[in-house]
């Protein structure tokens, strides 16, 4: 039996057969760079929100571009008439069919995969009269409450911060070729940049003034009622409604000819969706992983496993990387079902715009949407996380050497979309005793591990797609800079070792020697680059890096609870945790140390069974080290707790209300990490299959691994059945568990 993923698909899409209260009843859906949250109300319209990944205000804040509310008369969505609501996976569609069989209404809504454009094609039995408004929010300049500001956007700053209003043009203003049309836009005439690079003392290219985001709307048959509102002329069995999103740094003249000139190249009245299905096509084609068995419980998490890599796709190709917190989903926040219904609604101070802990860029989060997308081949999706990270580069030169008057380079845990820190971090009023670099709060102070994870997770997708001028043009600069600042940054102690001190573990542990983090990846990160092709580094490199690398000091290990443990660092000063990150950890994943068909695999068995945190949810991986350790039935577990994590208030399947605002991204980054590991891990050139695989749960995979290799199985009742591998030369590497039985298999 030869399995297809799309034969199985439509099994997971998400079907309601009921309209949404509210927003926290939307279903998302994009196109990478522009996404929708789209619902049906009671007895009322359908709504969705339109965002993008590159809407960012003033401040620095990234917002909604605003909402879209169309009516239909006659209504089909009351309550005594049938309603269906799918989101349709394998076409990259929302479907809402909607009304009595012989007044049946179909609503399709989908964000085209190769276009800048969003359609809703209408299609009624009877004559119907459509209604488009749009809704905005931000229509006068205002202060905004402290509530509305979060951590890391500004929530120090005296004075708060402003925010300014939206601008919809006149028809007079639009109508130049008596097109009916809304247009709308926010244009930044303010910047906070300038004010956050003097207080960092640093200079670069403003991102933010003079940035434009908005739209235009336009639909078959529709004429403006006003100027944000556009209504059939005449009842209409079909209706298709564009709507052009756009972004760009320009005045508003150069802004809206663009838009013009977009529109007029996108502009049909005939639709035509197979390019749009093709590449939907292609991307569930290119990976898959699902899990069957006697549980029905399995098909709920191959659904969120398969949802979360859509979400990635969805939001994924844009100008920026994918937001931790809510990525390009969020809405206003529905946290009690009662309060959101009821008459005090209007007074919560959020509104869609508002995301817990900013727009900033936390690396230890954000960085795992990204660490997901390596088994599944989508290597398209990861490059705006290394763009982002490389654009800034020459900033965190500066800020190095202006900071600490040496070479190399490095970044804060938490930044801006360019490279300086959250402004809440560095700080608004510093004490005058406080030097140039140095922070008051102590989470972020020495935290500079994070650099030696891009390298290593851009090692790994060279590893992946063998991509040399990703090497040249990325890695290498990354690599010459973070080893530098390393170098350079801290002395030698008594043996001429490296000595990092002063430095903290992670945001645990405030003050340490050698944290294991960071020693642990100076050796992976060492290791990996010395093992790069020999025509790939120069000979300045190599000799650079080598010598390094005998500097290092070893990993520190320890005795506890009887048993040789990785230590967090190898001394703590500060006793007491800030937060609950089990560093030591970090010698097992990312800094694959540790691990299955590796020595000392008792010493990190020990370090996860004595760990200090044993939480699971939102961005704890303990389930991806369970994984790597071969612990089956821990990683299993912990898998499942996150999988089924939904909040209790947000419909759709995978909107994660853990902790990092909804949708959580790193919840279901972590467990669709931590199951691709549990079926497949690398190591060099080495592929081992199912090392933590629970025995009673069938799957059929398709994943990728280093060298330009995709595994394809099915293991089925036990035994592992069929199993392809392309290249076939690199069937010599694979290790299968000795655990699993096998069929007849050719490989």
């Amino acid at each position: 039996m030869v399995f297809s993923i799309l034969d199985t698909l439509d099994q997971y899409n998400v079907i309601w057969d009921s309209p949404s209260r509210n927003a926290a009843g939307s279903m998302p859906l994009g196109n990478g760079q522009i996404g929708v949250n789209v619902w049906a109300e009671p007895d009322g319209d359908v709504l969705f929100y339109v965002s993008a990944t590159d809407a960012w205000d003033d401040n620095g804040r990234l917002l909604k571009l605003g909402r879209l509310r169309v009516g239909l008369t006659p209504n089909p969505f009351t309550a005594s008439s049938p309603f269906r609501q799918t989101l349709d996976l394998r076409r990259g569609m929302i479907r809402f069919v909607a009304g009595q069989a012989d007044v049946e209404n179909t609503l399709t809504l989908w964000v085209d995969a190769y276009k800048p454009v969003i359609y809703l094609q209408i299609q009624g039995q009877i004559p119907l009269t459509v209604r488009v408004s749009l809704e905005l929010w931000r229509m006068s300049e205002r202060t905004l409450s402290a509530q509305e500001i979060s951590y890391g956007d500004g929530m120090k700053r005296p004075g708060g911060l402003q925010e300014y209003p939206d601008t919809v043009m006149s028809q007079a203003e639009h109508r130049l070729d008596q097109a009916e049309r809304i247009i709308w836009y926010h244009h930044n005439t303010h910047s906070r940049w300038p004010e956050l690079a003097a207080a960092q003392g640093l200079e670069a290219a403003d991102p933010l003034r003079d940035r434009i985001f908005g739209g235009m709307i336009e639909g078959s048959g529709l004429i403006n009622a006003d100027a944000q509102t556009l209504v059939s002329a005449h009842p209409q069995r079909n209706c298709l409604i564009a709507l052009y999103p756009h972004t760009q740094q320009s005045g508003v003249v150069e802004w809206l000819a663009q838009l013009d000139r977009t529109r007029a190249a996108l502009y049909t009245t005939s639709i035509e969706t197979a390019a749009h299905e093709r590449w939907w096509t292609e991307f569930w084609t290119q990976s898959w992983l699902q899990i069957s068995g006697d549980n029905p419980d399995l098909v709920a998490l191959t659904q969120a496993y398969l949802l979360q890599r859509f979400m990635f796709a969805c939001s994924g190709r844009g100008a920026f990387p994918i937001k931790f917190n809510g990525s390009i989903f969020t809405v206003e926040p529905f946290m009690d079902a009662e309060y959101a219904e009821s008459s005090l609604r209007p007074m919560l101070p959020y509104n869609a715009d508002f995301r817990q802990w900013g727009s900033g860029y936390w690396f230890q989060k954000t960085r795992l949407p990204y660490w997901a997308m390596l088994h599944t081949g989508d290597f398209t999706l990861m490059k705006p996380f290394f763009k982002m990270y490389h654009d800034a580069l020459p900033l965190a030169k500066a800020r190095t050497r202006l900071y600490f008057g040496h070479d190399g380079a490095y970044f804060p845990e938490t930044i801006t979309a360019w490279g300086l820190y959250n402004p809440d971090d560095y700080d608004y009023a510093r004490p005058e005793t406080l030097a140039p670099g140095d922070l008051e709060g102590g989470y972020i102070r020495r935290y500079y591990c994070g650099i030696l994870e891009l390298v290593t997770l851009a090692l790994d997708y060279f590893a992946f797609t063998q991509d040399r001028a990703f090497v040249t043009d990325t890695l290498l600069p990354l690599a010459d800079a973070f080893l530098l600042f390393y170098a350079q940054h801290y002395p030698r102690d008594a043996h001429g070792k490296l000595r990092l001190f002063p430095s903290q573990t992670l945001e645990t542990w405030w003050e340490t020697v050698n944290p294991a983090p960071d020693i642990a990846g100076l050796h992976f990160v060492l290791a990996g680059l010395l093992s790069l092709p020999t025509d790939v580094l120069s000979a300045e490199q190599r000799a650079a890096w080598t010598q390094l690398q005998a500097l290092l000091p070893p990993l520190a290990i320890i005795v506890k609870d009887g048993q040789r443990v990785i230590a967090p660092a190898e001394d703590v000063i500060d006793t007491m945790p800030h937060n609950a990150e089990n560093c030591e950890l970090y010698a097992v994943w990312p800094f694959r140390l540790y691990g299955v068909g590796k020595d000392d695999l008792n010493i990190g068995i020990a370090t996860f069974e004595t760990r200090m945190n044993k939480a699971w949810d939102g961005w704890q991986y303990g389930s991806i080290h369970a994984a790597c350790l071969g612990l089956t039935e821990a990683a299993q577990n912990e898998v499942k707790l996150k999988y089924a994590a939904r909040h209790p208030y947000y419909r759709f399947p995978v909107m994660w209300g853990t902790f990092d605002w909804i949708p959580d991204q790193d919840n279901g980054s972590v467990a669709n990490i931590a199951l691709q590991h549990m079926l497949l891990q690398y190591d060099g050139t080495r592929i081992t299959l199912f090392p933590a695989w629970p025995l009673d749960w069938d799957v059929d995979f398709k994943l990728y691994a280093p060298l330009n290799t995709v595994i394809e199985g099915r293991y089925h009742k036990g035994v592992l059945e069929t199993l392809t591998i392309v290249p076939i030369s690199r069937a010599p590497d694979v290790v299968i568990a000795p655990n699993i039985k096998r069929g007849a298999l050719t490989i």
